[in-house]
């Protein structure tokens, strides 16, 4: 297993930091939505730096009274293969426990995302879902697991 760079440091950030989460998004997916509100219930924003600076970010909220939902998340190229995704997802994983919510789910698109397909069948998420979105030209896959 991947474990990420000792010097990598995972923050919950307030949302007045969310403008750094906005640049990482721009690097990594040459895109500036990251979710469509910010005013959702139990919003969670991780930020990953390694010596004071981002590297990654992960962002999720409560998708209902059992689910936690993470929406979004991205590790800057350099980055990438390390363990940063992973110990992203597990501080978000943590976040929502902590916020006592019982599952957590996750959507990708596997042909654009692959490694985030990888990631979920190796941390043990099952696809509950799957269908074809004509947006992204893409399948999506619904990741889910008991927390």
């Amino acid at each position: 297993m991947l474990r990420p760079p000792s010097d990598v440091r995972i923050e919950r950030i307030d949302v007045a930091r969310y403008p750094e989460i906005q640049a990482l998004n721009r690097s990594v997916f040459d895109d500036t939505r990251v979710i469509q509100r910010l005013d959702r219930d139990d919003l969670v924003l991780l930020l990953a730096t390694v010596g004071g600076e981002p590297v990654g970010y992960k962002v999720g909220y409560r998708e209902s009274a059992t689910t936690f939902y993470s929406a979004k998340g991205g590790v800057l190229e350099p980055w990438r293969r390390r363990g940063v995704a992973r110990a992203l997802l597990a501080a978000l994983e943590q976040e929502a426990r902590r916020l006592g919510y019982a599952r957590f789910a996750y959507d990708t698109f596997p042909n654009k995302h692959p490694g985030m397909t990888v990631l979920g069948l190796a941390q043990g998420y099952t696809v509950t879902a799957a269908g074809y979105n004509a947006a992204y030209r893409d399948f999506r896959l619904r990741f889910e697991r008991d927390l």
